[in-house]
């Protein structure tokens, strides 16, 4: 494949994505669809189901629900993202996809008595779904990565190094970086660097050379790689205005408007009670459990800032040791820390330290989605660094985000920021439902819940210390 033409190579990519795509969504509505004609076939009692408009019907709302989930979920970016994302991706998709099918089955059959046994066809279908369409993406994803080698890619750098290329390089199953560059070489020079390979990959510059390279690339035909700088993130969703004769683009930076807020609140204030009713079982045994351990409180609470700059209380499942920040100031948690007890441990990678917070959802003082509401004292810290960083608070504070589900536990401050601002200026009801979709990916994967390496702890807490005017 390396003398393919990178047109033809990408097209090429694409077509086999489409094909992987069209054989899974064949593969999980064909299982479906046996389960659901031998279902129907013995409980036909009005006669119709049987009927091939009926029989259609059925298989196309599967189709269009495992489709619509799953593309929400990724779970076809056959040679795209990583193996445990897609086949996370599909699993959740098929669950999703099943639980819909059980009311929307009862409906269609007009026999709400079957729900037990329509609960019990689905999910011994689901087992079967998620056993095969794993397989088949499996092997989808090798025979891609066999047949499209990574691309190579010349990194192009500045004067500051960050940690880019390092970040890439760690796709290995996709990306190459074969070859370096800086940015201040001469132009016909890069010109003629960049001719070896599939791409570029531009780091931390200024934005007039990095224009300048994206031109050049767009010239080349070459694909570009680059972080985009705060003020791209901000204009990303801009309007085009077609009023004169030459492009016009208009950043309304208005925020959410009042039906777009009411709205937003009815869906947390529902979700969330749903989701506290549903989850009080666990949340329940989790607060005995966390008691039992060392007899400490169930609870930990901590000042947290969200929309406009509100301090409120947060709450959480403790899931370290009692005074575990006695000296009152923060110490993030590394990657093995000896503070987090063991339930802790548990409560932390599950995610479920988290569930007190549906309270402070119904209370008004956070949202489902949103950025993640920081400690006062990282507001400051970062703000000092990064004065953008208090965009965040144009909207509350959320349970999930933008920067948690595409971020880790440890990400940047500059690149969480990025994140939660691609929300801010994209906001709508679908992009909270598929975040939420994907927070329940990301619980079946490790990287997202990674901590802090123990020398990026200690650097924040000796920032916090070196700031505070009482030390010494």
């Amino acid at each position: 494949m390396k003398n393919v033409p990178n047109t033809s190579r990408r097209n090429s990519k694409y077509v086999y994505r489409f094909f992987c795509a069209a054989i899974l969504t064949a593969i999980a509505t064909c299982i479906f669809y046996n389960k659901w004609f031998n279902f129907v076939a013995v409980n036909n009692t009005t006669g119709f189901l049987l009927g091939a408009g009926n029989l259609i019907m059925a298989a196309g709302i599967y189709m269009g629900i495992y489709m619509i989930i799953g593309k929400w979920l990724h779970a076809f970016t056959i040679g795209v993202e990583r193996k445990s994302s897609i086949m996370a991706g599909q699993v959740l998709t098929l669950f999703t996809a099943a639980v819909a099918e059980i009311p929307l089955s009862c409906a269609i059959t007009g026999q709400f008595r079957l729900f037990l046994d329509f609960l019990a066809v689905y999910f011994s279908m689901f087992l079967i779904q998620v056993l095969v369409v794993c397989f088949f993406t499996f092997v989808m994803v090798d025979i891609y990565r066999i047949t499209f080698p990574p691309l190579r890619i010349l990194e192009i750098y500045g004067d500051h190094r960050d940690d880019l290329s390092h970040k890439i390089a760690g796709l290995h199953y996709k990306y190459e970086i074969a070859g370096t560059i800086p940015a201040s070489e001469d132009e016909q020079v890069i010109r003629s660097a960049l001719e070896k390979y599939d791409a570029a990959l531009i780091g931390d510059i200024p934005s007039h050379d990095r224009n300048r390279l994206v031109k050049l690339c767009f010239e080349m035909n070459k694909r570009v790689y680059y972080v985009p700088k705060i003020s791209d993130v901000m204009v990303k969703n801009s309007q085009e205005l077609n009023l004169i004769d030459a492009p016009l683009f208009l950043n309304k930076n208005n925020g959410m408007g009042p039906i777009r807020r009411f709205v937003k609140r009815a869906f947390d204030l529902i979700l969330s009670l749903i989701a506290a009713i549903v989850a009080s079982p666990v949340m329940l045994v989790t607060a005995l459990l966390i008691h039992l351990e060392d007899g400490g409180p169930v609870f930990f609470k901590q000042e947290r800032v969200t929309i406009g700059g509100k301090r409120f209380m947060i709450l959480k499942f403790r899931s370290m040791i009692v005074d575990a920040e006695k000296d009152g100031r923060p110490h993030p948690a590394g990657e093995k820390d000896d503070r987090i007890t063991r339930v802790g441990h548990f409560i932390r990678a599950t995610r479920i330290d988290e569930l007190p917070q549906l309270l402070n959802i119904i209370a008004g003082d956070m949202s489902i989605v949103g950025p993640r509401p920081e400690r006062w004292e990282h507001v400051e810290l970062y703000s000092k660094e990064i004065p953008e960083f208090v965009f965040r608070l144009k909207v509350k504070g959320g349970l999930t985000g933008y920067a948690q589900v595409y971020g880790k536990y440890n990400t940047t401050a500059l690149d969480k920021l990025k994140l939660d601002l691609l929300y801010i200026t994209n906001y709508s009801l679908l992009l909270d439902l598929q975040i939420i979709f994907q927070t329940v990916k990301i619980l079946f994967l490790k990287e997202s819940t990674d901590g802090f390496s123990e020398e990026t702890s200690q650097k924040m807490h000796d920032a916090e210390v070196a700031k505070s005017p009482d030390v010494f």
